[in-house]
């Protein structure tokens, strides 16, 4: 995938295949006869252009709950060829499916990404996302097959096993959470297999991160390793939506042939001035067996107003979810603004775990870090102060800090790492 290949579109080209893409979508579920887009689009006219795509209605997850499993599909079932899903608040999965057209496209919005971050046909790239329904670890292995590079299928969980093999197979790229990515580094050193290892660059995704964590990971790979950060999911069709440039980090690329991006006031749902946070809102232009028009993400960014080099338009990174924000006493919170806090300090390493006690009249919000080595035990009481009156500084709110000896936060090793934990008992909910 030649990543100057993509910058060959014009934005006039592309406002036309995203016209197009559009009526063709809406014509065939029109005609298609399923009952859930006979009721979605009863009321829409004829649609000209990508401009008339405020015409059209919104998609909501609930949706998906309620027309478990397959009452979203766009195509007889038998025409489907992969279905993956993710977990569920109401007990049932979200499911989505795939024509053979579908996984050809998830492949090559990988292989962009990938070539986006550093890829090339002759790396060989660790997956070390987890593989199954979850869409992580097939999806960017087949982003590492159309691009023509190696990939090695490593899922999630056994550090030790992992790191091994990043030693002995060779690998320059990692695709990987970016909690996760850290730990293996952590294990790497831990097992004196830096030196060994040739990693040059990562693609990290299905967790929120930050710009500190950032740092951390790429200094914890030895300082020439270049991580990025990808966005995906599952009900547009899982990693792949967006991607960052190794060239122009600090802003992920939507790939908006496929996937067309707005963003809109949560609250009015009206689009929001130029540059302006608010909702992601995506449709998806291409897909087959189970298209989704206009889908509230609740992923908060905004569009970058830059020419960066690339025709498709970029997304600052994501700023929080609108259901991730904590409510603390009248104060809301996101957690990111936390993290940007506690993973910017240089005394800390990269785990760290937000706890709000909910046991008494009013909440109260713990961070709970761990030093970057023993040698700063000395100072805990100096760091827990600093951090404290930042946090107080950025978020408002008097966060108490917990500062532990390295290895003091319990690592996660499979799945997406969890940083935001309830207390409303006696018992630590970190064990």
């Amino acid at each position: 995938m030649d990543v100057k290949a993509m910058a060959g579109l014009s934005r006039g080209d592309l406002a036309a295949r995203q016209s197009s893409a559009l009526r063709d979508l809406i014509s065939r579920l029109q005609a298609a006869g399923f009952p859930y887009w006979d009721a979605k689009l009863r009321d829409v006219d004829s649609v000209e252009s990508i401009d008339d795509i405020g015409s059209l209605p919104f998609t909501v997850k609930k949706e998906f709950r309620d027309t478990y499993p397959s009452g979203m599909l766009a195509v007889p079932m038998g025409d489907v060829v992969r279905v993956h899903a993710s977990s569920g608040t109401s007990g049932k999965p979200t499911i989505v499916a795939y024509t053979a057209s579908d996984v050809a496209m998830f492949a090559e919005v990988n292989a962009r990404a990938l070539a986006l971050a550093g890829a090339t046909p002759e790396s060989v790239v660790h997956v070390a996302y987890g593989y199954g329904l979850f869409t992580g670890g097939l999806g960017l292995h087949y982003g590492v097959e159309a691009l023509g590079a190696t990939a090695v299928p490593a899922s999630g969980g056994n550090p030790g096993f992992q790191v091994g093999l990043l030693a002995d197979l060779g690998a320059d790229g990692l695709a990987a959470t970016p909690s996760y990515a850290l730990l293996l580094a952590e294990r790497a050193a831990a097992d004196g297999l830096l030196d060994r290892i040739a990693l040059k660059w990562g693609i990290h995704g299905a967790e929120p991160w930050s710009e500190g964590l950032r740092r951390k990971i790429e200094e914890a790979w030895g300082g020439d390793y270049t991580a990025c950060d990808i966005y995906g999911l599952s009900e547009i069709v899982g990693p792949g939506v967006a991607s960052e440039w190794a060239e122009a980090k600090g802003g992920l690329v939507v790939f908006e042939d496929h996937f067309y991006p707005e963003i809109l006031d949560p609250f009015t749902q009206e689009p929001v001035e130029d540059g302006a946070l608010g909702e992601l809102v995506l449709t998806t232009l291409t897909k087959q067996a189970q298209p989704v028009i206009r889908y509230r993400t609740g992923d908060i960014t905004r569009f970058l107003q830059d020419d960066y080099g690339l025709p498709f338009r970029r997304i600052d990174r994501l700023q929080g979810r609108a259901d991730d924000m904590l409510i603390i006493r009248g104060i809301n919170v996101y957690p990111r603004e936390i993290e940007t806090v506690l993973l910017a300090d240089p005394d800390l390493s990269g785990q760290f775990a937000i706890i709000v006690d909910r046991r008494g009249t009013l909440d109260e919000v713990e961070a709970r870090v761990e030093l970057l080595s023993a040698e700063r035990a000395p100072r805990r009481g100096e760091i827990a102060q600093r951090l404290q009156a930042q946090l107080m500084e950025v978020v408002r709110l008097r966060v108490t800090v917990d500062v532990r000896d390295p290895g003091g936060v319990p690592r996660q090793e499979i799945g997406k790492a969890k940083r935001v934990f309830e207390r409303t008992g006696p018992e630590d909910p970190l064990g």
